[in-house]
């Protein structure tokens, strides 16, 4: 299965009006009748060991700054997948993620048909706040890279 980084195809205004980093990963998936919500709860509700382990180091590091390390308490109306708050939902899109006051993002689930099966899409969306934003977004890009990528691997795995 190939995992292709492509340009993202959303409104980012639509999602986070301002955002300065917008990335995108597609995976093809083989039938029919997967929906966003099973998308994105495969994509989160497992990760591989060792991006467990750079979130615990993660978590570990931002405690002092006052950083979120979930967003639980912003809990939305269409309840939580992993540690992100569902902001909207449809059958073809998911949108979750929360606001924080070093950065603000929202990861877009988008699947679509196609002539073999289905097409989910992974955008990511970031809007700095402050230096520490920047800076956290600099940092952590390369890792965010890696783990989209394995976790949209595990939605076309079957979770």
């Amino acid at each position: 299965m190939i995992i292709n980084a492509i340009t993202p195809s959303i409104d980012s205004a639509q999602w986070l009006p301002g955002a300065q980093f917008a990335d995108a990963y597609a995976v093809a998936i083989e039938g029919v009748g997967i929906d966003a919500r099973t998308a994105t709860t495969r994509m989160l509700s497992r990760a591989p060991r060792w991006a467990d382990a750079l979130l615990g180091l993660r978590n570990a590091i931002v405690a002092p700054f006052g950083l979120k390390t979930s967003g639980a308490g912003d809990q939305g109306r269409f309840g939580m997948i992993g540690l992100f708050p569902v902001i909207s939902e449809t059958p073809e899109q998911l949108v979750a993620g929360f606001n924080d006051h070093h950065l603000d993002f929202r990861l877009v689930i988008d699947v679509t048909a196609r002539e073999t099966g289905q097409q989910v899409t992974a955008t990511t969306l970031v809007r700095t706040h402050n230096r520490l934003g920047r800076i956290y977004l600099a940092v952590i890009t390369p890792f965010h890279r890696l783990i989209v990528r394995s976790m949209l691997r595990q939605v076309a795995d079957g979770g």
